[in-house]
């Protein structure tokens, strides 16, 4: 039986993996993303060390030390041990991976954009990924950024609400969610309040153009 989000999850994890073997041996090794200091196969190894529980109970719940500690482990790996390992956590996620399927969405389908988006390639999103962009975001706003105490935004997408407080900010709940999660190179692809689709002066810089999480 499949539990929540469960299938949504499987697919999408499939669908980064077809990225990952998608890329040549140097953009593997090497590409830039949107995660800061981290190439696709640093993004690989994270991902997959999100469906370990233990390792996250074991750190102290100390998340960012833990992500670091996962990414260390996987440059010891070859690329081929990594997509082959990959795999598998795409067909057989943990338990705990099951039971968290509508959380690590989120997590997988950010990621999966930060390789694509570093490439400066796209794709059309599935809406529940495209949501689960969105969800995510606002999560890590809520941790990190407080994006949502400054802002309220509203998603052209439809069927996904607006929220937050303060002067609007508009785009797809893509762009939307990436920008609540630190992903500043998406604020050109917004619209905010009073501007002509970018950042001015005055308005909101915080957190880094791109972003470890």
């Amino acid at each position: 039986m499949s539990l929540p989000a469960e299938d949504d999850l499987r697919r999408e994890r499939a669908r980064f993996l077809d990225t990952i073997e998608s890329l040549t041996d140097a953009e593997f090794e090497g590409a830039r993303t949107l995660c800061a200091g981290w190439a696709p196969r640093d993004i690989l190894a994270h991902v997959m060390g999100t469906d370990r529980l233990a390792d996250y109970l074991a750190g102290g719940l100390r998340i960012d030390r833990v992500n670091s500690a996962q990414v260390r482990k996987g440059r010891g790996s070859s690329r081929a041990q990594l997509t082959a390992a990959g795999r598998r956590w795409a067909r057989h996620p943990s338990l705990f991976g099951r039971c968290a399927a509508a959380f690590l969405l989120g997590d997988i389908a950010v990621h999966h954009q930060d390789v694509l988006r570093g490439l400066g390639r796209g794709r059309r999103l599935p809406r529940a990924v495209e949501r689960a962009v969105y969800q995510e975001g606002v999560l890590l706003s809520l941790e990190h950024n407080r994006r949502l105490t400054r802002y309220r935004v509203v998603p052209t997408t439809a069927g996904v609400p607006a929220l937050g407080r303060g002067p609007e900010v508009r785009g797809t709940a893509e762009a939307l969610g990436l920008w609540l999660g630190g992903r500043d190179v998406v604020a050109g692809e917004l619209q905010f309040a009073g501007t002509r689709g970018r950042l001015s002066d005055g308005q909101d810089r915080s957190g880094p153009a791109t972003a470890t999480i």
